[in-house]
């Protein structure tokens, strides 16, 4: 496999039976994103967008085809080996935060440390880092209700930040900010992106989308590179 590959699919589909029903959610996808690359996924809803992000984010497997995660075939992973390469080299990023109320922010960032096996040194240094990365070190004993949607939202991209993953996987990361708070938080992937992180972007935004270098489309489980804009705003 070409190791500038950070994804990817070759010929993958996803079929649901649903009592007498199939349901197809992907069909032969094929689709890639080099490793340094911000790559936007675009589809309404109902359109396959979570589906594939449960693939490339190893949280399901694909009925038939080949995934490769950073060189390694992950098609016939068990539950077991999902769970280690999603701690180890994804970074979620998801549109409702996901943050433990009743943790300080330092305390959601160390979490998936914690359950990496790190000794406390090290955990102490990598939540610093992450958390001044995203300038939230002053606020890491607050908790999630005392910080604002863009503060939750930069804390949740700390606690990926964290693990050092090879790839983030933002999903509508935006969904629920404010215009402006949604702007930062884009020049935030920005800034990571040039850092040399790959991100992975799924929205239902053509503003969003367009904020990648390159865009994926989805609709009806069909995966296609839209080739400009408009094509963007064709899907949604």
């Amino acid at each position: 496999m070409d190791d500038k590959k950070m994804i990817l699919l070759s010929d993958v589909s996803k079929i649901y039976k649903i009592g007498d029903s199939v349901v197809r959610a992907l069909d032969h996808a094929d689709m890639y994103v080099d490793k340094g690359e911000l790559v936007s996924v675009i589809g309404p809803s109902g359109s396959g967008k979570s589906t594939l992000m449960n693939i490339i984010g190893c949280l399901d497997t694909a009925t038939s085809g080949k995934y490769f995660l950073d060189g390694q075939e992950i098609a016939d992973y068990s539950k077991n080996d999902l769970a280690r390469i999603r701690n180890k080299k994804i970074g979620f990023i998801f549109q409702d935060f996901n943050l433990l109320p009743k943790l300080t922010a330092y305390e959601n960032v160390e979490l998936p440390l914690i359950y990496q096996g790190l000794p406390v040194s090290k955990r102490k240094e990598q939540v610093e880092e992450a958390l001044n990365q995203i300038g939230l070190w002053e606020r890491r004993d607050h908790k999630p209700t005392e910080l604002s949607g863009g503060q939750q939202q930069r804390v949740a991209i700390a606690r990926a930040l964290a693990t050092h993953p090879s790839l983030f996987l933002a999903d509508e990361p935006t969904g629920n900010l404010d215009q402006k708070t949604g702007g930062m938080l884009l020049d935030l992937f920005h800034r990571l992106n040039e850092e040399g992180n790959t991100i992975l972007l799924i929205t239902h935004d053509a503003k969003v989308a367009k904020e990648a270098s390159r865009s994926i489309k989805i609709l009806d489980g069909h995966v296609t590179e839209a080739k400009d804009q408009s094509e963007i705003e064709e899907v949604v």
